[in-house]
């Protein structure tokens, strides 16, 4: 346990509105390159048996730049039958043109999806109080809860904690995924969050630390893998079982490293193929992981199942 954390009470901890493990899921192709609604359907069905309580479709690990928004819409109708009432969707919509993020996220409300994600706007780098100004526009689109995504190393721009604050006051923005990768921050964050919001880990080693500083679960990209025990391990911290959480995090790291040695998902579209079935090769300027890195994955995987 962190020395610097503290480990909310059940009564302050705010409830996970979508779920405590939301797998980031990714987005199969068949051999010519379309996408592979019919895996991707049997994805989120596998999911479901396997400890995910949610799913975020078109997000980073789902390569998102790499998509049409018509194939965005199909995916989100597909993991809506494929979910039923088993699975909250949520769709990420957000992208670094304001409008375009409204349209998709009205386009996404119309189909079902249960909630937004909005990515902070990457390469114009706007200012904090343009981020407030995005933010909102895409939060009044439509009637469905938003969750930020604050991930500075591939935007370019913080989420500064005031301005997250700013932006937690609004009825409809309730949650963010934190992808900062520092403790202070995050610490700082749930602070001075209001009462209610919830703070999901973006970064699968970092949910154990995040969860003990008030968080309320996390966006995984290694839940495609080992859901159940993620979902452990939470527990773990929240019962503030230490010992628990230690153990369970120790076995689980080299799965969570595993995944990021190359551009996500690179390494989970190996892993996959690996250990459940083909799920394509990423669309360029992604490519294909090296052998290395799938045996890696599969080593992790191994590991894990310790737990």
């Amino acid at each position: 346990m962190p020395p610097t954390a503290t480990v909310p009470g059940m009564d302050t901890r705010p409830s996970p509105p979508f779920g405590t493990v939301l797998t980031a899921v990714l987005t199969p192709f068949d051999e010519g390159g379309a996408v592979d609604y019919g895996v991707f359907w049997k994805l989120i069905r596998h999911l479901a048996d396997n400890g995910t309580d949610g799913v975020v479709v078109t997000g980073t690990t789902g390569e998102a730049p790499a998509l049409s928004k018509p194939e965005k819409i199909a995916l989100y109708k597909a993991a809506i039958e494929a979910a039923g009432d088993r699975l909250k969707v949520i769709a990420g919509t957000g992208t670094y043109n304001t409008t375009e993020s409204i349209a998709l996220s009205e386009q996404a409300a119309a189909v079902g999806v249960h909630g937004l994600m909005a990515v902070t706007p990457y390469y114009s780098r706007p200012p904090q109080q343009g981020l407030v100004k995005h933010f909102r526009a895409v939060a009044d689109a439509t009637d469905l809860p938003l969750m930020l995504y604050n991930i500075p190393s591939r935007t370019g721009r913080l989420i500064e904690v005031p301005t997250l604050v700013e932006l937690a006051g609004h009825d409809k923005i309730i949650a963010v995924k934190d992808a900062v990768g520092d403790h202070e921050y995050t610490s700082r964050a749930i602070s001075e969050l209001p009462e209610g919001f919830a703070v999901y880990s973006g970064d699968d080693a970092r949910t154990k630390d995040i969860i003990y500083a008030g968080g309320v679960g996390v966006v995984s990209v290694a839940a495609h893998f080992v859901g159940p025990q993620i979902q452990k391990l939470i527990a773990a911290v929240i019962e503030e079982n230490h010992d628990e959480a230690n153990r369970i995090q120790d076995a689980l790291m080299p799965i969570f490293q595993a995944l990021f040695i190359e551009p996500s998902p690179m390494p989970l579209k190996a892993g996959m193929a690996a250990l459940w079935e083909s799920v394509g090769e990423p669309r360029l300027p992604l490519v294909p992981a090296a052998d290395e890195t799938t045996e890696q994955v599969k080593g992790g995987y191994e590991a894990a199942q310790a737990v």
